[in-house]
């Protein structure tokens, strides 16, 4: 992931993510040796575990020794229920998208089924529940909330699926439900895991959310249809390999692209910004540094 660097350099993180790791698999270890190997697919498969990262620097954010030192047990199973959150929604939209392959293997899906995918991604949502529910009040009222956002987020994408016509503001409201509130979630868990001040703790929400759009504008193309009418033709279906490079050209030529990283640019300030509350040390200034890094490494 570009800009993940920013995040690896903290000391403690890379042994922390080590933990998060161990207590992932552990999490999905059941009686059923079955719902076990299903539930426990993706995270075989690995990933970025950017959530859990981002939960462990805003720990971090606490002061010059919470960057040294490893983070206490409750962070580390906070970096948890939100991984579990996320992977549960992989299952379910995997399911939504016919998807074949997820993180370079088979997806869950199309190795046992729509109805296990469904099943094991309930599972992993209440896996991440359970742990939530014993890091305090606070943190499970979060979680549940955040899952809602993700359902609500998700149902504003199926309703426009396909519609060439969605505004910037609809695909907007539709990326602050899923991406964004579930990294906004990630670093206020890790906060409050960590016993930080209110003040802080509710910086780094506002950090985490404006970093969710930053991330998922630049992965997605936010205004080519408003200005080329040649790709309205090809949106509007599915799309196979030719259509989707004949679509890639035109995003690449008509500006779009600029477009669009220059609202990403806006957000990555905002959150850049909203951490000015907080003193400077080796989690914040990570932290601070990773939307523009997020920005600048999209290839134009």
């Amino acid at each position: 992931m570009v800009g993940l660097a920013s995040l690896l350099d903290l000391p403690p993180l890379a042994d922390d993510l080590v933990g998060v790791e161990d207590a992932l698999r552990r999490s999905v270890e059941t009686g059923d040796p079955f719902l076990t190997e299903v539930a426990g697919h993706l995270i075989a498969a690995g990933g970025k575990r950017l959530r859990p990262a981002l939960a462990l620097a805003a720990a971090y954010a606490a002061g010059p020794e919470a960057c040294e030192r490893p983070a206490p047990k409750a962070v580390v199973m906070g970096g948890v229920s939100v991984e579990l959150v996320h992977l549960g929604s992989l299952y379910h939209d995997d399911v939504m998208d016919e998807a074949l392959t997820r993180r370079g293997v088979e997806s869950v899906n199309a190795r046992w089924g729509n109805l296990v995918a469904i099943l094991a991604g309930d599972f992993l949502l209440a896996r991440a529940s359970e742990i939530a529910a014993t890091l305090g009040t606070e943190v499970a009222g979060l979680l549940a909330a955040t899952i809602a956002d993700l359902c609500e987020g998700q149902v504003r994408e199926l309703t426009k699926i396909f519609d060439v016509g969605r505004s910037e503001q609809a695909y907007l409201e539709a990326i602050e439900g899923k991406t964004a509130a579930l990294m906004s979630a990630s670093c206020r868990i890790g906060a409050l895991t960590a016993c930080l001040p209110r003040p802080s703790v509710d910086a780094l929400t506002a950090y985490g959310q404006r970093l969710g759009m930053v991330f998922q504008i630049v992965d997605d193309v936010l205004r080519a249809m408003a200005g080329a009418p040649d790709l309205q033709g090809l949106l509007g279906a599915p799309l196979d390999n030719d259509t989707m490079n004949r679509a890639r050209d035109v995003v690449r030529s008509n500006g779009a692209i600029g477009v669009a990283l220059r609202v990403a640019s806006e957000y990555a300030a905002d959150a850049a910004k909203a951490l000015d509350v907080l003193d400077d040390n080796a989690g914040v200034n990570a932290l601070r540094s990773l939307p523009r890094a997020l920005v600048e490494g999209v290839p134009v």
